[in-house]
């Protein structure tokens, strides 16, 4: 077998392989031989056709079969001679007719690239440092609070945070227009859940109230047909509700679990489960930057096989999650491709740092964060006995640990700057806006 290799650009390259016909010709040989002492064909004993019907009936579809198994292990083989780390399955072309001496095809496929990580002594990262205070956890189950709470009727004029019960006719131009009609539809006010100036002006209105607003659909309005223009809404008011927050009493205290009925025993579970939440959304801002950092140092050229592969795994992930997912599948490509293309990217640097230092995921590490993970259920013990009888579920864990080592071996080398912070500071950023 001989081989030659080309770089036709970037990460592809053209294996050429040639293979000495004489060897194919051994091996259909073989087989037709072999399949001669089983063959049955009319008019003849078993074991008795003579090859010539053998080789018109098989010869075809055995020589394709032996063609296949020898292109795909000498492609291997080559691969390993010419030290070569192919990333997708190669494209096969025969470059010459079966014949004479040799059969020749090549191999085009993308290979891993060759780097060396960057040192990262020069990455700059904020380590946010903060504390769960007793004010938080007021503020906490002043949350709680306002999540259990209940919408009694009044008799008075609306201010913001009331909750109206309204019908609403809208109309452009004087034509009614779709999806600007309702009837006894809930709306709070000061939500932002309608365009700007409608809430605002229902203000001070009562039960039984009716009026005529008018408003501007802004110029970016996922309705074209109404974007940018006046219209007018008819309100009739049907309720005027309040929000009434219940007390913090024993009632309300076992209603969150708590069976003894004790308010300090609710802010402490209250105050544990903040703690952590913080730790997490720290620990994942602080990740955030490192992996950021990571990429910045290392913009490598990536196989868009790879790319190609982890677009098909965002998409399915995406279909699985959503209901309909018939219409998710027709999403195009490009949808996905930045995020593919920072996902393989990523992992390729990491997959680098943890060969080139040694870093493994420790089975202390792996337990702890099973642990974590199961200690927000009822039953942590039974969560943590299905994850480690579920082989898949660990080497989620257990890649979450390796980036977390990535990460901790990244910290002890860069420039890390502690930031004082409150716990609003760190929750609101990683919540995203309702």
């Amino acid at each position: 077998m001989q081989v030659s290799v080309e770089t036709t650009q970037g990460l592809e390259r053209k294996l050429t392989v040639q293979l000495p016909s004489g060897d194919i010709d051994n091996k259909v040989d073989e087989r037709l031989n072999s399949l001669k002492k089983t063959a049955k064909v009319n008019g003849f004993r078993p074991g008795k056709v003579p090859m010539a019907i053998i080789r018109k009936r098989y010869g075809d579809k055995v020589r394709g079969e032996i063609l296949g198994d020898m292109i795909n292990s000498s492609f291997y083989e080559a691969v390993a001679k010419e030290k070569l780390r192919p990333a997708g399955y190669p494209q096969i072309r025969p470059v010459e007719a079966e014949g004479g001496d040799n059969f020749v095809f090549d191999a085009v496929f993308e290979v891993y690239p060759e780097f060396e990580p960057a040192n990262v002594d020069s990455l700059e990262i904020e380590k946010s440092e903060v504390e769960v205070t007793a004010a938080d956890v007021d503020d906490m189950l002043e949350t709680l609070r306002k999540q259990r709470s209940q919408w009694q009727p009044v008799e008075r004029a609306a201010v913001e945070g009331d909750q109206l019960l309204i019908d609403f006719t809208g109309r452009v131009d004087g034509e009614e227009f779709s999806g600007g009609k309702a009837e006894n539809a809930p709306l709070v006010l000061g939500s932002g859940s309608m365009i700007d100036g409608f809430e605002s002006q229902l203000t001070g209105m009562k039960a039984g109230d009716e009026k005529t607003i008018t408003v501007q659909f802004p110029e970016k309005y996922q309705a074209e047909e109404l974007a940018g223009k006046e219209a007018e809404f008819d309100i009739k008011v049907h309720t005027v509700k309040e929000s009434v927050l219940p007390e913090i009493d024993e009632a309300f205290v076992k209603s969150f679990g708590v069976e003894d009925g004790s308010i300090e025993k609710l802010r402490d579970d209250v105050e544990k489960n903040m703690q952590r939440e913080l730790k997490q959304a720290v620990d994942n801002q602080t990740k955030q930057q490192i992996m950021d950092g990571l990429l910045e140092l290392n913009p490598l050229e990536i196989p868009k096989a790879l790319v190609k592969d982890e677009i098909g795994r965002l998409k399915q992930q995406l279909v699985q999650q959503m209901p309909n997912a018939a219409e998710f599948e027709k999403l195009g490509d490009e949808m996905f491709t930045e995020d593919a293309e920072r996902r393989v990217r990523l992992g390729l640097v990491i997959a680098e740092i943890v060969k080139k230092n040694d870093i493994k995921a420790s089975p202390e590490k792996v337990r702890e964060q099973v642990e974590l993970i199961a200690s927000s259920y009822q039953e942590p013990q039974q969560v943590i006995d299905y994850y480690y009888g579920n082989r898949e579920l660990l080497q989620n864990v257990e890649g979450l640990v390796l980036e977390q080592a990535v990460c901790d071996w990244v910290m002890d080398s860069a420039k890390v700057t502690g930031v004082s912070k409150s716990f609003k500071d760190i929750m609101n950023k990683t919540r995203p806006p309702m």
